[in-house]
């Protein structure tokens, strides 16, 4: 089974919070009233940005995971997808809370749904490592493309790696070659640019020019589209 190596701040941001069992008070003196009132409104990016603001002390906020865990909470149950990942990462990471990855699953499930990208790959690696749910390597790619369609580099890349090793899909160097195409084209970190250029090229030694050519015409109708979108 591969392991997908997932830095937590760039890949899943995934908070890292702790929950006190008593109900913790909020502490109006120190957040910033203005958020603080959206907030206590049930304004959902105000409930995820209070959330934030507790769990890493920003916005006028002294650090409190339990604070930060109950504003997170209050934006999931009413939909936001944001606050659902979040949530989810708690859940998962068991800091504070009993460690559940059925109850982290769930919530972060609920926020792919909504299309939210980290919360579509998170799902993809769930269904590749067994977190929460039985390991299904089919499921795992389809949760990778719907992120790598959204345009996420990182998704684009190992679903690359999913068409070339055969994992979850039929072995494919087209579309290998394809993903990683369009995973160099929308990278930004050099580091990991050369990376997927590095598979690119492997997977282009098994393709003859005429199928190149058909898929850098392939890759460029799909640039081409999502620039247009974005």
């Amino acid at each position: 089974m591969r392991t997908r190596f997932l830095p937590l701040p760039s890949v899943l941001a995934l908070a890292i919070c702790a929950f006190a069992a008593c109900a913790a008070t909020v502490q109006a003196k120190s957040i910033d009233p203005a958020l603080l009132a959206k907030a206590q409104a049930g304004d959902a990016a105000a409930l995820v940005r209070l959330g934030n603001a507790y769990n890493y002390g920003r916005h006028g906020a002294k650090q409190d995971y339990a604070q930060a865990l109950i504003w997170y909470r209050k934006g999931a149950e009413q939909g936001d997808a944001n606050s659902q990942f979040q949530l989810g990462g708690l859940y998962h990471f068991g800091h504070g809370v009993p460690q559940d990855d059925a109850q982290g699953f769930a919530w972060i499930m609920k926020a792919a749904e909504q299309g939210h990208i980290d919360a579509e790959f998170f799902i993809s690696v769930s269904y590749t490592q067994g977190w929460g749910v039985t390991s299904d390597a089919a499921q795992s790619v389809v949760w990778l493309r719907k992120a790598a369609e959204q345009g996420d580099a990182r998704s684009q890349f190992y679903l690359g790696v999913d068409y070339e090793k055969g994992e979850g899909v039929a072995q494919d160097y087209s579309e290998a070659y394809y993903w990683f195409e369009l995973a160099a084209s929308v990278e930004t970190k050099r580091g990991m640019r050369k990376r997927n250029i590095k598979k690119r090229d492997e997977a282009a030694s098994h393709l003859s020019s005429a199928e190149l050519d058909r898929l850098d015409e392939r890759v460029q109708r799909w640039i081409d589209n999502y620039n247009h979108q974005t």
